[in-house]
Parts: structure tokens; C-alpha cells; sequence
């Protein structure tokens, strides 16, 4: 059972197929990391800018 596993596994580190995988998976974790910075930032300012009284005040969204 190992030993088949490794063999699947030689060659797909051997073939084309296995550097291709890992720089996709760089490249995803790259993207995953931008997004959420990008969340986090823009979620704080946005979050902050909704938050202003005069703001809500001319939105009327008071009680």
C-alpha cells in the first residue's frame, strides 16, 4: 500500500505536472493574501465612514 503510494507520488514530483501544482499554489496563496489584506483594510474604512454621525444623520437612519 505504501509503496504504491510513493510511486504515485515519485512521479508526480518527476512529471510536469508536480512544479506546475506548486506554483499555482504559490500564486493562490498570494491572491488569498491580497484579498484579504484588501478586506481588512477597505472593511475598517468603509466601516468607519458609515459610522459618522453626520453621516447617519443625513442618511436618516436614526431612530
Amino acid at each position: 500500500m505504501f509503496t504504491i503510494i510513493a510511486r504515485r507520488v515519485v512521479v508526480f514530483v518527476k512529471g510536469d505536472d508536480g512544479p506546475t501544482s506548486v506554483e499555482y499554489a504559490i500564486m493562490l496563496a498570494l491572491i488569498i493574501t491580497v484579498c484579504v489584506v484588501s478586506v481588512k483594510y477597505l472593511g475598517t474604512t468603509v466601516s468607519s465612514k458609515y459610522s459618522d454621525p453626520v453621516l447617519t444623520t443625513a442618511l436618516g437612519s436614526g431612530s
